[in-house]
Protein backbone atom coordinates (compact mmCIF):
# COMPACT_ATOMS: atom_id res chain seq x y z
CA UNK A 1 0.00 0.00 0.00
CA UNK A 2 1.37 3.47 -0.72
CA UNK A 3 0.85 6.36 1.56
CA UNK A 4 -1.47 9.25 -0.71
CA UNK A 5 0.09 12.50 -2.23
CA UNK A 6 -0.97 15.69 -0.76
CA UNK A 7 -2.46 17.21 -3.47
CA UNK A 8 -3.00 20.72 -2.47
CA UNK A 9 -2.89 22.75 0.22
CA UNK A 10 -4.54 26.33 1.37
CA UNK A 11 -5.73 27.82 4.37
CA UNK A 12 -7.87 26.11 6.11
CA UNK A 13 -8.20 23.38 3.29
CA UNK A 14 -6.34 20.50 2.49
CA UNK A 15 -7.20 17.93 -0.32
CA UNK A 16 -5.37 14.45 -0.52
CA UNK A 17 -5.31 12.22 -3.20
CA UNK A 18 -7.46 9.66 -3.80
CA UNK A 19 -9.91 11.61 -1.25
CA UNK A 20 -12.89 13.26 -2.24
CA UNK A 21 -13.00 14.99 1.08
CA UNK A 22 -12.01 18.44 1.81
CA UNK A 23 -9.51 18.08 4.94
CA UNK A 24 -9.40 21.47 7.40
CA UNK A 25 -7.07 19.20 9.41
CA UNK A 26 -6.21 15.81 8.35
CA UNK A 27 -4.23 12.32 9.13
CA UNK A 28 -2.76 10.58 6.10
CA UNK A 29 -0.98 7.42 6.46
CA UNK A 30 0.08 4.22 3.78
CA UNK A 31 -3.74 2.93 2.17
CA UNK A 32 -5.65 5.92 3.42
CA UNK A 33 -6.80 9.88 5.13
CA UNK A 34 -9.22 11.19 7.50
CA UNK A 35 -10.24 14.16 9.44
CA UNK A 36 -7.96 14.73 12.30
CA UNK A 37 -10.61 15.57 15.02
CA UNK A 38 -8.61 17.26 17.61
CA UNK A 39 -11.05 16.18 20.78
CA UNK A 40 -9.37 12.60 20.55
CA UNK A 41 -5.93 13.99 21.27
CA UNK A 42 -5.55 17.36 21.01
CA UNK A 43 -3.91 19.48 18.85
CA UNK A 44 -0.89 18.99 19.55
CA UNK A 45 1.05 15.53 19.94
CA UNK A 46 2.67 14.95 23.64
CA UNK A 47 6.75 14.26 23.62
CA UNK A 48 6.06 10.76 24.87
CA UNK A 49 4.20 9.87 21.83
CA UNK A 50 7.12 11.07 19.46
CA UNK A 51 9.79 9.53 21.84
CA UNK A 52 7.54 6.09 21.13
CA UNK A 53 8.07 6.39 17.83
CA UNK A 54 11.64 7.65 18.09
CA UNK A 55 12.33 4.07 20.18
CA UNK A 56 10.64 1.66 17.61
CA UNK A 57 12.67 2.94 14.97
CA UNK A 58 10.17 5.53 13.38
CA UNK A 59 11.34 9.05 12.00
CA UNK A 60 9.17 11.34 12.98
CA UNK A 61 9.96 15.41 12.13
CA UNK A 62 7.73 17.89 13.90
CA UNK A 63 7.65 21.11 11.03
CA UNK A 64 5.23 23.90 9.87
CA UNK A 65 2.68 22.82 7.63
CA UNK A 66 4.14 24.03 4.24
CA UNK A 67 7.27 22.59 4.75
CA UNK A 68 5.84 19.16 6.65
CA UNK A 69 3.45 19.10 3.33
CA UNK A 70 6.47 19.66 0.93
CA UNK A 71 8.83 16.57 2.83
CA UNK A 72 5.92 14.21 2.90
CA UNK A 73 5.00 14.71 -0.69
CA UNK A 74 8.54 14.12 -1.50
CA UNK A 75 8.75 10.71 0.87
CA UNK A 76 5.98 10.01 -0.89
CA UNK A 77 7.40 9.94 -4.36
CA UNK A 78 10.34 8.17 -3.83
CA UNK A 79 8.04 5.45 -3.04
CA UNK A 80 8.54 5.80 1.01
CA UNK A 81 5.21 4.47 3.39
CA UNK A 82 5.14 7.46 5.20
CA UNK A 83 2.05 9.28 7.63
CA UNK A 84 1.42 12.21 8.69
CA UNK A 85 -1.09 14.60 10.93
CA UNK A 86 -1.10 18.50 9.18
CA UNK A 87 -2.91 21.67 10.57
CA UNK A 88 -3.68 23.71 7.36
CA UNK A 89 -3.92 26.64 9.17
CA UNK A 90 -0.51 26.08 10.96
Amino acid sequence: MTSPEIASLSWGQMKVQGSNTTYKDCKVWPGGSRTWDWRETGTEFPSSTVEYLKKHGIDVQVLQTEQAVKEYNALVAQGVRVGGVFHSTC
